[in-house]
């Protein structure tokens, strides 16, 4: 199994994440930013957009967009509890990761983690930052109530979904915003923070994408 894409996107740790919980061997190929190599005609060739990650699965054809692997790599390899059989139970589970795609991940990612990483001081918004942080926060007060009931995102048990959701709060609670206290969420990122894998490939230093003055 092969993956292409630099260890600091946030798309190839979600990615890199779910290959350490199923327990998969992996090489795993820094590519994009500033290492390149996401424009040649071979790279192109696996994936059009030239965009990180792609993942090559022995025999078959390379795949790319992060949740399209996720799911391959959970109906081929996951057990019943990860990628349920049932067509109801993996619903559950595939809502509350498209959820946490479309409305968690795109809401921190490039209006708050952009605004403050990558955006050098002198010109960040700090008025753009705190309004796209009370908007993420009112979308994370459905996982709060969530979290309150139950121990992962969909349920009694560990699922893409929590990778999905679970991958940009590193960043979320590392960087330097204000953040209303959510007591189930942050004992949701503390359980998530005792995971091996999340630790390896998570947890990571993002220095390379700051920008500064």
């Amino acid at each position: 199994m092969i993956v292409w894409g630099r260890k600091t996107s946030s798309n190839v740790q979600a990615l890199m994440w779910c290959i350490g919980e199923l327990g998969l061997d992996c090489v795993r190929h820094d590519v994009g930013h500033i290492y390149g190599g996401n424009d040649t005609p071979e790279f192109l060739a696996m994936n059009p957009n030239g965009k990180v990650p792609v993942l090559k699965d022995g025999d078959q054809p390379p795949i790319w967009e992060t949740g399209a692997i996720i799911r391959y790599l959970a109906a081929r390899y996951g057990d019943e509890r990860f990628w349920p059989t049932d067509d109801g139970a993996r619903a559950q589970v595939d809502m509350w990761a498209e959820w946490a795609k479309i409305n968690v991940t795109l809401g921190f990612t490039m209006p708050i983690f952009w605004r403050v990483v990558r955006t050098a001081p002198s010109q960040r918004d700090a008025r753009a930052i705190a309004e796209a942080t009370a908007k993420l926060d009112a979308v994370l007060g459905i996982a709060e109530a969530r979290l309150a009931a139950h121990p992962f995102l969909a349920g009694a048990h560990f699922t893409p979904a929590d990778i999905q959701f679970g991958h940009i709060l590193y960043r979320y609670f590392d960087i330097d915003i204000d953040r209303p206290e959510r007591p189930a969420l942050e004992a949701y990122y503390a359980r998530l923070e005792e995971r091996q894998p999340y630790r390896d490939h998570v947890m990571v230093s993002y220095d390379e994408l700051r920008v500064r003055d």
